[in-house]
């Protein structure tokens, strides 16, 4: 399985694939917001008040992936994975055919069309995007740290009293070092818990006394505003949210009015602009290459030095020019994927839907080849178990006929090369088109099933060969030896016998056996056993109230059922059979549970 193929295979990879998409356009907003915000206060307000306002939104970027994650949630537990497709059947009615459903890949919520194969390339080049930046950041943080150990000796006692007598001027208690650097190409500042500024190693010497003290200033400055801190912040701001250009234009206005900032201290606390100017001219007008170095010659000098003398300067289109093109383009790319989705979803060729008036013994959805469906007897809640990839207990709201009625379907995909997962959005866009169905999505306390180990541990044994057929997980089961039917690997067959109901399979993980459950119980079923490995399973009981899952109309909201006692000749009841068979125990409890609310749903208009 390669990168993508993983990524595609985990739950948070679509969620965290839409966080990212729908901050384009979030972006862009906020981005505007910005930008009128800061065109009304332009002639008015201070560099401190333009460079608050410019946080400000970069924290507001920051926070919006988070609140949007947040909004959209996780899968809920019992639909992440699989759904059901199969079978539903009354014990009583026929007792030797499976009524057991098989999972499907189609996934829950919002992935449709060109996401579902679009967000994991999405997410994984954010990842690496996102590494990249933050290893860049992370050198730069070594480079910081290394320009403070190596070639460096402090500076003379006098200046590092005159160092002490300029923090003091400007407010700043706290200690700073000074440092002479051999490495420094420009006075800098360094360092947030113990911060020192550094000097190259000819500054003290080679320039007026007057001009350095204004420099000092300016880092000093940048100290007592804790920009070194902020820095570091923005630079992981822009590692997280690299791809979008607004982060970078607005943290580009930060690191400016910054300067601006500690340019004003330090023309205040000389008494003179001018010298500070003539001391920003001297110094060479070149950024230092170690990015996390606060350092005085920050922003472009000619600017600096225009806005210090009172003098305006036009503001190049250059960098605005490849900002705005590059949103433009952000911002089609997220309309396509945020409304193409309506235009662009599955449908059936040709569909019958007629209401079920013979034969109610069996209820059955089944995938045929071409991209084709058909059902027999399925209920409209059987109908959109399989579509929305869900269980019978996620599924509320609506008028009684929607678990009673059966309903045959026969329809044409038109596509030889569609999978179960695409079938099942067009059947989707069936029960949308057809039944006029309606519904949103939200959290509800339901009771809920925890799994647990029993007091003398697990009776699991250990995968053997033949124990199940390998082959295709999504179809149904094959016969194999001895007559019974046999799964295929890694999943659970349901088969109603004479004698009870049988769940077997081989190499299954902890999740399939809690699917399965929780379609037989009819509630969630939590996994808190902490097995890891694969087992082959093999359990059989007596079917009674308290599998409310193998009910046609399931009572989620009823209180749990209490077992009838069982036959002392017959197979025990499940909660039993579960503790004596498999070392295992159900234990009732209350928990969250995603549901699919039905707003509005009709009787299928005619074909």
């Amino acid at each position: 399985m390669n990168a993508i193929q993983f990524l595609a295979s985990q739950p948070w990879v679509e969620r965290l694939g839409w966080t990212l998409v729908h901050f384009i356009w979030q972006g862009l907003l906020m981005a505007a917001c910005y930008a009128a915000a800061r065109r009304w206060m332009a002639r008015s307000a201070s560099s401190n008040a333009r460079y608050l306002l410019a946080c400000g939104a970069l924290a507001a970027m920051v926070a919006a992936p988070l609140a949007t994650w947040s909004a959209i949630g996780p899968p809920s537990t019992a639909a992440a994975g699989t759904a059901f497709a199969g079978r539903v059947l009354p014990l009583a009615a026929t007792p030797t055919i499976a009524v057991a459903a098989w999972p499907i890949a189609a996934r829950a919520g919002i992935s449709q069309g060109w996401s579902a194969e679009c967000l994991p390339w999405i997410v994984a080049a954010w990842l690496a995007g996102a590494m990249m930046f933050c290893l860049r950041l992370m050198g730069a943080g070594l480079a910081a740290a290394r320009m403070q150990s190596t070639l460096v000796r402090p500076a003379p006692p006098e200046w590092q009293q005159a160092l002490s007598r300029l923090g003091a001027r400007i407010g700043l208690v706290r200690p700073v070092r000074l440092l002479v650097s051999s490495l420094a190409e420009v006075p800098s500042a360094a360092g947030w818990l113990r911060p020192v500024v550094l000097v190259p190693a000819g500054a003290l010497a080679g320039l007026p006394a007057g001009h350095l003290e204004a420099l000092l200033i300016h880092e000093l400055a940048h100290i007592r505003r804790h920009d070194y801190l902020v820095n570091i912040l923005e630079s992981v701001a822009e590692a997280l949210l690299f791809y979008h250009p607004a982060v970078w234009w607005v943290s580009g206005h930060i690191r400016a009015e910054r300067e601006h900032c500690c340019d004003d201290i330090a023309a205040s606390a000389t008494g003179d602009a001018l010298t500070y100017a003539h001391a920003l001219v001297e110094l060479e007008s070149r950024r230092p290459a170690h990015a996390a170095v606060m350092a005085a010659d920050g922003g472009s000098l000619a600017d600096r030095i225009a806005r210090l003398l009172g003098q305006s300067r036009p503001v190049s289109p250059t960098h605005s020019g490849w900002a705005a093109a590059l949103s433009a383009i952000l911002l089609a790319i997220a309309a396509c994927g945020l409304f193409a989705q309506a235009d662009s979803a599955p449908r059936f060729e040709v569909a019958s839907i007629k209401l079920n008036t013979g034969d109610r013994s069996g209820m059955r959805v089944r995938v045929l080849p071409g991209g084709g469906l058909m059902s027999q007897n399925a209920p409209l809640q059987m109908l959109m178990q399989n579509a929305y990839t869900l269980q019978a207990f996620q599924i509320v709201g609506g008028p009684e006929w929607v678990q009673s009625e059966g309903y045959n379907i026969e329809a044409k995909g038109g596509d030889k090369s569609s999978s179960r997962a695409e079938v099942f959005l067009k059947l989707r866009s069936l029960l949308e088109d057809r039944f006029q169905l309606k519904y949103h999505r939200e959290t509800r306390e339901q009771p809920v099933y925890a799994l647990t180990v029993a007091k003398n541990g697990p009776k699991l044994p250990p995968p053997k060969e033949g124990s199940c057929m390998a082959g295709d997980p999504t179809g149904p089961p094959r016969p194999a030896p001895g007559g019974r039917l046999s799964p295929p690997c890694g999943n659970i067959a349901v088969m109603g016998e004479p004698s009870g109901v049988r769940m077997q399979g081989g190499q299954v993980p902890m999740a399939e056996l809690t699917r399965i459950l929780a379609m037989v119980m009819g509630r969630p079923v939590i996994d808190k056993t902490g097995i890891t490995e694969k087992f082959d399973l093999v359990l059989e009981f007596t079917p009674d109230e308290a599998v409310a899952g193998l009910r046609p109309q399931a009572n989620v909201d009823a209180k749990p059922p209490v077992p009838a006692a069982a036959d002392p000749d017959g197979l025990p009841h499940i909660f039993s059979a579960i503790q004596e068979q498999l070392g295992l125990k159900l234990e009732s409890s209350k928990g969250p549970v995603e549901v699919l609310v039905i707003d509005h749903v009709e009787r299928p208009s005619a074909n």
